[in-house]
């Protein structure tokens, strides 16, 4: 019997997939975030960031807090915040889907639209902006040792005992980078010759939940060393192969999933007598307002 929602955070399934990855020796598994709670891998790092905060009298119950972010991390920050009796606002562009607003809303978060023209980064500058006024305390994901951490304590252990400690390779799309960085230093302390892949879009895709950053506003929390290798995917190939989860595999997931799914696959094809984990970082209900299930 769990005591409070809180305690469903993490040990999320992994799955073999039988459809889309069949080669011999290969065995390719998702592992399935969108079985959090609040639907996604971020639920790991909220919980995480805003406990470490408490415990350290960084915040107390009266503190207003305020973060920047695409969907997820809000959703999971807001679920979070109000199991804690905390005031949040969450800042975002008013190109997300309506369903990820909502969603927010329902537990008890602020949030404000910024100007979709300038972007995730727009909605950071405005709630730096905020910060700096001295009326809110940002966790700052982007640069929150908080946030890697929660995937070195949680997410690495799981896979590795999963696997039965034959992992090869690990696949993640690339946000904050929380989750990548923090799964990588777990598995590399357990077997330096696992390879760490992230997953970026190529230069003119637009994937919700993937970045590649402007030098400026990289991730202070990424280190480029804990990654071996870097995989490019366009819009094209994210759809089609979050469709192709849905269709083929029976996981209903989004954009930034079916990104790292894809770059996953194609990983696969290369390789021979390996076991490869790739994430699927949330669930395909946060787009149907979209068009990424649309035909």
């Amino acid at each position: 019997m769990n005591n409070s929602i809180i305690d469903l955070i993490g040990n999320t399934p992994l799955v073999k997939s039988t459809k889309l990855m069949t080669k011999p020796g290969v065995e390719l598994y998702f592992k399935l975030e969108g079985q959090n709670p609040g639907g996604s891998v971020k639920d790991r790092a909220a919980y995480n960031m805003i406990k470490s905060a408490l415990d350290r009298g960084d915040i107390t119950r009266t503190t207003k807090l305020i973060e920047a972010t695409s969907g997820n991390t809000g959703i999971a920050l807001a679920m979070i915040a109000g199991i804690f009796g905390l005031d949040i606002e969450l800042v975002m562009p008013e190109n997300s889907t309506i369903e990820r607003v909502q969603t927010m809303r329902a537990y008890g978060a602020k949030v404000i639209l910024t100007d979709s023209d300038v972007g995730i980064e727009g909605a950071r500058d405005y709630a730096e902006d905020k910060m700096n006024s001295g009326d809110y305390f940002m966790l700052n994901q982007f640069g929150n040792e908080d946030n890697w951490k929660a995937h070195y304590k949680t997410t690495g252990p799981e896979i590795w005992k999963d696997t039965h400690h034959k992992i090869t390779h690990f696949v993640s799309s690339m946000g904050t980078t929380g989750t990548i960085m923090g799964t990588s230093t777990y598995l590399k302390e357990k077997n330096p010759e696992i390879q760490i892949v992230g997953v970026q879009p190529t230069d003119d895709a637009r994937i919700p939940g993937i970045r590649k950053w402007p030098k400026e506003y990289l991730p202070s929390i990424f280190d480029a060393k804990k990654v071996d290798r870097v995989m490019e995917v366009n819009e094209d190939e994210a759809i089609k192969t979050a469709r192709s989860l849905a269709e083929h595999e029976g996981i209903f997931a989004g954009m930034s999933s079916g990104g790292a799914a894809a770059a996953a696959i194609k990983l696969c094809e290369e390789l021979e007598n390996a076991v490869v984990v790739s994430i699927v970082c949330d669930r395909g209900d946060r787009y149907l307002s979209s068009e990424l299930f649309e035909k």
